[in-house]
């Protein structure tokens, strides 16, 4: 079957693979293989292009360079069903997302071992990623088909027991976040329409089973790779659980469709430390309705009730004001007058509002230089955004000038848009708060205070005028999600990029010997939401009486405003409260945090020796809580 149909078709994959391999450099090959993932592919290319960049790889690995672009992630796949025909397809789905995907693989069948006892190899190679990946097969649920309601309960809590258990020594072992792969049907319905209503039926038993599954990694912050509902929805055809395929190799996925499954399990990789896109970019005529307004005139086009094509451009924007409402931010760049455009919303039918789009964009210039203009006017980076446009010339113009952005390749039909934008993945969730579902009002916001800073004559007075209010709160187990999103997806204001788990998050926030916190500030525009996170701890490498900070990030809509003032002044006070005398600072310079190179030294922090065991670029700086200070800021501060 056909798969990853959001990806762009190269003209001869395979004969650009030919060229790329007779480049002698291996770090050439890699970036050559990275930009070829990101074509439609499958089985046979895929290894291809996995063994094209494997001494690239390597290299990387080795620490040969540091200077990659990609994100370094270990992944442990413990299953009770063959997998290492999937490995390459995982590490190239990887590679699509800008991941160095580092897989380990435990023995077949052997994962209860791996974690329930001593496994060397496992703790040696420290996943950050736990994949238990079962089967029908496994362990089946021994009940008479005649079982009661309460039999089938009972032995389904008792698996579930177990797999939280499994969940459970692996966050203790290895601090990792765990996937769980729901299960897959492998038997054919004993009852035909029947098999539902007969608890004990092997239908029934493994919905009943994937059901409690869900319910245990929502309440244990466990994250699914659910391929039982992908399976129902049809995603994988008859890729899944094959006969032939089980009794020939115990293969639960055919090779044919291992692309798919690595790159759900990559989508799901890349949005636990944080890669997933926010924004949506949209064209306007003949995407979010048919015909062209600046010549069929807002009357004129084609939208709503009445009419399949009407209907499906309906359905299309309703799918997008989904997403909004789950914190995806919705941008427009079209080719047309701002006037023109910004009129088409007020079309009886439109499901989409102008109030809904945090960034719009309508002139005569080239969409890559708006596109460009976007990211600017939401201080989001060009790797956050997904440009849809119906007009494959103008895709292709994009994911030429700016490969950052993801462009998907669209069906000739509307009405299956939203099927192939939500089949790309590239909004992948791995936690949902209510911070996420006012992204998007708070990103429109932030314009707002831009556009009022841009007029303001008297700085100070405007920074008095937006009566702003900083909360500072401990983590906990509210602000954990949230806060390891953020942790993940920081990229500029971040003084040393760490990436963290759920489960590392959680490790340090309950020391009582660190601060952990969050901050969330608002304004009379509205509220920012959670803005900062500060992580500090103690360390052998400085004094007892010193607190080091780990990790201090901010978002950047809320730059220039004072912010990191009012935060030392909060973290200051709690490190202080705690008994330490000095916090020591920490910044690692990365390709995008230069613009915090300063900040310690901003601050009033005097430099320090460089600790042990640090990065060769590392600077620290030491900051006296007991040497008098006076309020920089204009925050009014809630701790």
């Amino acid at each position: 079957m056909d798969q990853l149909l959001w990806l762009a078709q190269h003209p001869d994959l395979g004969s650009a693979m030919g060229e790329a391999k007779r480049e002698a450099d291996p770090f050439t090959r890699l970036d050559l293989a990275v930009k070829l993932a990101g074509y439609r592919r499958d089985f046979t290319l895929t290894t291809r292009l996995d063994r094209l960049a494997s001494e690239g790889l390597r290299a990387l690995a080795n620490g040969e360079t540091t200077n990659s672009g990609l994100r370094p992630l270990r992944i442990a796949l413990l299953s009770s069903h063959t997998v290492d025909h999937l490995v390459p397809a995982i590490r190239v789905a990887g590679l699509q997302r800008r991941l160095v995907l580092s897989v380990h693989v435990a023995p077949y069948g052997m994962y209860r071992q791996a974690l329930l006892m001593d496994d060397a190899e496992l703790a040696n190679f420290a996943p950050q990623l736990i994949v238990l990946a079962l089967d029908a097969r496994d362990a089946p649920l021994q009940l008479p088909l005649e079982a009661s309601q309460a039999d089938v309960d009972a032995a389904v809590a008792e698996r579930v027991d177990e797999l939280r258990l499994l969940w459970r020594r692996a966050r203790e072992r290895y601090a990792a976040q765990v996937v769980q792969q729901t299960i897959v049907p492998a038997d054919p319905p004993i009852f035909g329409s029947f098999e539902a209503l007969v608890p004990a039926s092997p239908y029934a038993l493994i919905d009943r089973l994937n059901a409690a599954i869900r319910a245990a990694a929502r309440e244990d912050g466990v994250l699914l790779m659910d391929l039982a509902w992908e399976a129902a929805r049809g995603s994988y055809g008859d890729g899944l659980a094959e006969p032939v395929r089980w009794h020939q190799a115990k293969q639960l996925v055919s090779p044919n469709l291992a692309p798919l499954y690595g790159d759900q399990l990559a989508r799901i990789a890349a949005a636990s430390i944080g890669l997933s896109r926010k924004c949506l970019v949209l064209d306007l005529d003949n995407t979010l309705w048919g015909g062209v307004v600046g010549d069929d005139g807002v009357e004129g086009i084609h939208l709503g009730q009445g009419s399949p094509s009407g209907e499906a451009f309906l359905a299309f924007q309703r799918y997008a004001a989904q997403l909004a409402r789950r914190g995806i931010i919705l941008a427009v760049c079209s080719k047309n007058d701002l006037s023109v455009a910004e009129a088409a919303f007020n079309h009886p039918e439109m499901a989409l509002k102008r109030s809904d789009i945090a960034a719009f964009v309508a002139n005569w210039d080239d969409k890559a230089g708006n596109l460009r203009r976007i990211a600017s006017m939401l201080d989001i980076g060009l790797d956050s955004l997904v440009f849809v446009d119906d007009n494959p010339a103008e895709r292709d113009i994009v994911r030429r000038e700016l490969p950052e952005v993801a462009v998907p390749e669209l069906p000739d039909d509307v009405a299956d848009y939203p099927a192939r934008v939500a089949a790309a993945g590239y909004f992948e969730a791995v936690s949902f708060t209510s911070d996420d579902a006012t992204r998007g009002r708070n990103y429109a916001l932030n314009a707002e205070r831009k556009a009022a800073m841009s007029q303001a004559t008297d700085m100070e007075g405007y920074l008095r005028g937006l009566e702003m209010v900083l909360t500072a709160t401990p983590i906990g187990a509210a602000e954990l999600a949230r806060s390891t999103q953020l942790i993940n997806k920081t990229n500029q204001f971040n003084l040393t990029t760490r990436r963290y788990s759920e489960a590392e998050v959680e490790r340090i926030a309950s020391d009582p010997a660190s601060v952990a916190l969050t901050i969330r500030l608002a304004d009379k525009f509205g509220d920012n939401g959670l803005i900062s996170v500060v992580l500090a701890r103690p360390d052998s490498a400085v004094a007892k009486d010193e607190l080091l900070i780990d990790s201090w990030l901010m978002s950047c809509r809320v730059l220039g405003r004072q912010v990191e003032d009012a935060v030392l002044e909060v973290l200051a006070a709690a490190a202080t409260a705690a008994g330490y005398r000095a916090l020591i600072g920490e910044y690692r310079p990365t390709e995008r945090n230069g613009m915090v190179a300063e900040h310690y030294p901003r601050l009033g922090f005097v430099q320090h020796p460089t600790l042990s065991d640090s990065e060769p670029d590392a600077t620290f700086w030491r900051y006296e809580l007991n040497s008098p200070r006076t309020s920089r800021h204009f925050i009014e501060v809630l701790a």
